[in-house]
């Protein structure tokens, strides 16, 4: 099943799970704590309401958004569009839309990826090595969803820290890099 119809037939808690899994995946970015999305989760699991909690997060992540970075305007609006209502007709765009974003963020940082145009299909044999990833994490966290409900939560959380820590390798080579190439320019 492809990720589109993965997301067109998640119910309101695995559309939560893949928006929150997106963002969480990419919140290196924004220099956050890796524990602040953690009380989302908890609220996926408890099935308790999230407003609270996601404004919580909103206040830690959204003090000193980045200028002029593009993937980190990406995961901003992933964070300030998500919904307070976790209902599924709220939460599909917003799963739809975080899905594009985190691939669009894979997609810029990904060295190989070049200037050819994002595609979202995750048997798509052409993506470059970071999307791919992301495209299999996206579709895994939605079908362990699928597959096991609430019970699928922790895999899906499990998913999401693996994903994140490669995504941190990323942002810290790139931030070598630039550091380097700064270095050299100064010289």
């Amino acid at each position: 099943m492809s990720l589109v119809e993965l997301i067109a037939q998640a119910d309101e808690r695995a559309l939560a799970a893949g928006g929150l899994a997106c963002l969480d995946r990419c919140l290196p970015l924004l220099g956050g704590d890796d524990e602040v999305l953690r009380p989302l989760w908890a609220s996926l699991a408890d099935g308790s309401g999230w407003a609270g909690e996601l404004t919580r997060a909103r206040d830690l992540l959204g003090a000193g958004r980045p200028a002029g970075d593009e993937a980190a305007l990406l995961v901003h609006r992933m964070l300030e569009s998500a919904p307070a209502e976790r209902t599924a007709d709220a939460l599909r765009p917003w799963a739809d839309a975080c899905s594009v974003a985190s691939l669009g963020v894979h997609r810029l940082l990904d060295p190989a990826a070049g200037d050819d145009a994002l595609r979202a299909d995750a048997g798509d044999a052409g993506a470059p090595p970071l999307v791919a990833a992301e495209l299999r994490r996206q579709a895994m966290v939605l079908e362990l969803l699928a597959d096991h409900g609430a019970q699928g939560l922790r895999r899906a959380l499990e998913v999401t820290v693996e994903g994140r820590r490669v995504l941190r390798a990323v942002v810290s080579r790139r931030a070598r890099n630039t550091a380097e190439a700064g270095a050299r320019a100064g010289l």
